[in-house]
């Protein structure tokens, strides 16, 4: 048989695998998966170099389905390379199978989770900066992306930052099947509106049927031999491609198949064929960065220094001392202080401009790859990639955020600068260590830390300098949290971290003038929070709480200590003091004052529960 022959034989494989594994729970996308079937066959049979027996060798390509609901391809594609039985499957979306409605890493060729569309593109993007500024390998990473998905912005920040950084060994394929969820996609079959898009963006662009395989097969050769800038591929296909019933039509997206034995018979009846994948043609070694080594900095007690230079002059550290760490940052770096690492490390440091989608996304690509990305931003604006953030953790991702310029601290900016709400947003993170420092050697600390944390860590930074109390070289664990006061006959706990810290020291100063015993606890690890030392404090100190943060109330701080109450047996008075009325421009501490988080707000709710008690 000649190769065209070939690949229309798998094609038609993989169609009918896609069928045969949605009827198992009657439920997926095999339409989807079907309009995809060629590209996929010429790409398995020719041009990816894989070796599915070690997914570790740092030579395979990438194939990431930015498309993920066509994850009944992606599986007909392992089943095509011998990776996983006929058996297996046919356990596609049924309970305990790593075969799940969208693909994830408990798949070991699964790079990351791509059931969000718009994601898997600039992931690979990521991947792509890897391979060819950090790897330094000739692997390529190969992208199937959905015409729906186009509709994201985050695809076009992708499509601009592959540009930038000239990714020739990353290919995206659009699969331009016509319809979307609910009817046809904004552009239909119109591979001008995608290609010249993409030419705009500095792309090389090829129009081809997707259902043509010499079309296919020459496409992907051009892709291989263009340098200096990505290809994207734009295939005119249709949706249920082979199967009458449902082939172009819409109102099939997400079902499984009525007649799935008819439509089987229709497409030539089941075939086992097994591909053999092309071994990567590299033997390489993953390139490695030479490092003077060095030390943490420190900083000396009663200075003034901001936590946010704490965090970039340790970065700076951690890049002397670890070749793994790289860093990411969105256009403000000299505020984030993310500008010290990409000065002392400049090959390993990546802009991506204000494109917080991407910054995430090509940090969850780099980590795909064994680095460990720092990305950093205003806290504020990490919400815009707070999705990505979420799918992270479903690629169990391992990789550190920065958020810097929180709260009502950061002073005149006004609201739309202060994050308000990112404590909540990374603690309803699975896998998340969320961490708020209160001084610049605590920070160094954390920081050095959150280099070898499993899962996402996120760190809050302050803008203003707050006065260094900790020595340098004490440890600061994980889940821990620091009594900075305390006496035997404290009357109420203080909780606070981050700027509320040092303004609960003051209000436990003027409370000392008045009589009234506090003890502070510095709250630094917000998750995992410090169960036991926070019970420790309540029971020493009668059972009154007070928090303090400057957050809104729901999800931050408070709410974290609260949560270290909920099994136990007896439950402390808790005040939470927080940010409740939307702030304005101001000096910080007016905007404290006017939030009700200063000192003097702190003193006066203490000396409000501890009468009360008292009376009580």
């Amino acid at each position: 048989m000649s190769d065209v022959d070939n690949w229309r034989e798998l094609g038609q494989q993989l169609r009918v695998d896609s069928i045969r594994a949605a009827n198992v729970t009657k439920s997926g996308h095999p339409t989807s998966s079907m309009s995809a079937a060629d590209l996929m066959a010429v790409l398995l049979s020719k041009y990816l170099h894989y070796d599915f027996d070690t997914p570790e060798n740092p030579n395979n390509d990438h194939l990431i389905f930015s498309k993920g609901h066509a994850s009944p391809l992606l599986y007909s594609l392992y089943k095509a390379s011998g990776a996983v039985t006929d058996e297996e499957l046919l356990t596609f979306r049924v309970f305990g199978s790593r075969l799940e409605g969208h693909p994830t890493p408990e798949i070991p060729w699964v790079d990351v989770a791509t059931g969000s569309l718009g994601q898997g593109l600039p992931i690979s993007v990521g991947v792509a900066i890897a391979g060819k500024k950090l790897d330094r390998l000739p692997y390529r990473v190969w992208c199937l992306c959905g015409d729906s998905e186009m509709a994201e912005g985050s695809m076009w920040e992708a499509f601009d930052h592959a540009s930038f950084y000239e990714l020739d060994n990353l290919t995206a394929i659009i699969d331009v099947n016509r319809l979307g969820q609910r009817g046809e996609t904004m552009h239909g079959w119109d591979l001008n509106a995608y290609a010249n898009r993409a030419r705009a963006f500095g792309w090389k662009a090829i129009e081809i049927d997707g259902h043509d395989f010499e079309e296919i097969d020459r496409a992907y050769a051009e892709a291989i031999e263009t340098r200096g800038q990505p290809t994207v591929i734009v295939a005119h296909t249709i949706k249920g491609k082979g199967v009458k019933e449902v082939e172009n039509k819409n109102g099939w997206h997400g079902k499984a198949l009525d007649h799935p034995d008819e439509a089987i018979e229709e497409l030539g009846g089941i075939r086992h064929i097994t591909v053999e994948v092309h071994k990567p043609e590299s033997d390489g070694e993953v390139h490695q960065f030479e490092t003077p080594g060095g030390e943490l900095p420190t900083y000396e007690v009663g200075k003034d220094v901001a936590t946010r230079t704490a965090y970039g002059e340790t970065l700076r550290a951690l890049g002397d001392m670890r070749g793994d760490v790289v860093a990411v940052d969105g256009e403000v770096s000299n505020s984030t202080y993310a500008e010290f690492f990409r000065d002392a490390h400049p090959d390993r440091y990546f802009e991506m401009y204000i494109a917080e989608q991407q910054m995430v996304a090509t940090a969850v690509g780099l980590q795909v790859r064994k680095w460990h990305p720092f990305a950093s931003s205003f806290a504020c604006f990490l919400s815009r990639a707070y999705d990505f953030v979420r799918m992270a953790a479903i690629s169990r991702a391992n990789m550190s955020l920065c958020g810097s310029h929180a709260g009502v601290s950061i002073g005149e900016d006004g609201p739309s600068q202060m994050a308000l709400e990112d404590l909540a947003e990374f603690r309803a993170i699975h896998s998340s260590t969320v961490l708020y420092p209160s001084d610049p050697n605590q920070t160094a600390k954390l920081v050095e830390q959150m280099a070898g944390l499993p899962g996402i860590s996120y760190i809050r930074t302050t803008r203003g300098a707050t006065p260094v109390i900790y020595s340098p070289g004490e440890d600061f664990p994980i889940g821990g949290s620091r009594v900075v006061r305390s006496s035997d006959d404290d009357d109420v706990t203080i909780v606070g971290a981050g700027i509320t810290l040092h303004e609960a020291l003051k209000a436990a100063d003027s409370l000392a003038d008045e009589g009234i015993s506090a003890r502070v606890i510095d709250l630094y690890s917000v998750k995992p929070v410090d169960v036991e030392g926070l019970r420790a404090a309540a029971e020493a100190t009668g059972g009154r709480v007070v928090t303090v943060e400057d957050h809104w109330p729901e999800g931050g701080l408070g709410e974290a200590v609260l949560s270290a109450f909920a099994e136990a047996d007896e439950h402390p008075t808790v005040i939470k003091l927080a940010v409740t009325e939307m702030p304005g421009s101001g000096k910080p501490a007016e905007l404290l004052a006017a939030a009700g988080i200063d000192a003097e707000h702190i003193a006066d709710a203490v000396k409000r529960l501890v009468g009360a008690r008292a009376v009580a």
